[in-house]
């Protein structure tokens, strides 16, 4: 099987100031002659967008980001070292979008090296709540080398405006939470990233939203690895938002204890959406897989179906935004 791989070394030039982005601004909390926010720098772009470059630092705040063209990375040696944080739940702020630590809905939207992060969930004074950190909503995004940090509804990656839809992009990125923590309807490849399980009496990696089957839309995880703290349990590889979810895991290492039959049904004994919904792992490995012993309605690929869902074959072959490499 051939799988087009896309190093984050090389979509980070994609960062670089060029022609097309002249704009280019500095944001640091010390520094001069610079922004003091994202959101100030944001707001300072020109509609076509820019470069935003962010110093080492923890930023306290929400940002929303609808310019087409906004390009953003942290300048530290690791994605730890550039921090944007926030704390709103959806119980407060009146639904779960709302809470995002950063909205992004502006396509052509770039994310490297830096962690956002939703603690809400962190302050035991508050009631449980979906707290979303990234809110990602626009055409040919790219996320890479990023930590997502949450709880409940960690990252919303979802169609955008009138359900138009949004490619996005993943690239050796960590996403942490619990319940139904990677959710929405986009249809987005994650390559080389872990998602990590918190403690909590469920654990469910995704909640993949497709409503129609002629939606366009899927998640793919390809060379991905699961894992969970101890104390995590019930752990499924996802559950269905919508009837027709589709999330298919490539080459996956499982190195979490995903229950025997890896999915579960929405509302057990209310909905009945695992019957329609496709879900599909191809070459599992680790504790958590258990090709045997899956739900009925799930699927175990072979190999000619395995490379329906490549990356090149996920995006029709439509690629060049991806700045990518020669297929392997």
């Amino acid at each position: 099987m051939r799988i087009l791989l896309i190093s984050a070394a090389v979509l980070a030039r994609s960062l670089q100031p060029s022609e097309a982005h002249a704009e280019r601004l500095l944001v640091s909390q010390s520094g001069h002659m610079a922004y003091r926010s994202v959101q100030e720098a944001v707001d300072a772009l020109p509609a076509r967008g820019g470069d935003i470059l962010i110093a080492p630092g923890v930023y306290r705040e929400k940002i929303k980001i609808g310019k087409p063209g906004v390009h953003i990375k942290g300048t530290g040696q690791r994605p730890e070292d550039t921090v944007v944080v926030y704390g709103d739940g959806a119980i407060k702020v009146g639904g779960t979008v709302h809470s995002a630590t950063m909205d992004a809905s502006g396509d052509d939207f770039r994310l490297d090296n830096l962690t956002i992060q939703n603690d809400y969930s962190l302050d035991p004074d508050n009631p449980p709540s979906q707290a979303v950190a990234l809110s990602i909503t626009g055409d040919k995004d790219i996320i890479t080398r990023v930590r997502l940090l949450g709880a409940q509804d960690t990252l919303f990656a979802n169609k955008g405006p009138n359900g138009r839809t949004a490619r996005q992009y993943f690239s050796d990125c960590y996403v942490e939470g619990h319940v139904d923590y990677v959710f929405g309807n986009a249809k987005a490849y994650f390559q080389h990233c872990e998602l990590h399980g918190i403690a909590n009496q469920a654990v469910v990696y995704t909640a993949q939203s497709k409503d129609s089957p002629d939606e366009d839309s899927a998640y793919v995880f390809d060379h991905c690895t699961l894992t969970a703290d101890p104390s995590a349990h019930g752990i499924a590889l996802g559950r269905p938002w919508r009837s027709y979810a589709t999330v298919i895991f490539l080459f996956t290492r499982m190195n979490a204890p995903v229950i025997p039959e890896g999915w579960s049904e929405w509302d057990r004994g209310k909905t009945n959406r695992l019957k329609t919904a496709y879900y599909a792992e191809y070459q599992s490995t680790g504790i958590g897989a258990n090709p045997r012993g899956r739900e009925p309605y799930a699927h175990q690929l072979t190999d000619s179906e395995a490379k329906q869902w490549s990356l090149k074959a996920f995006f029709a072959d439509d690629t060049d935004w991806l700045l990518s490499s020669p297929s392997r």
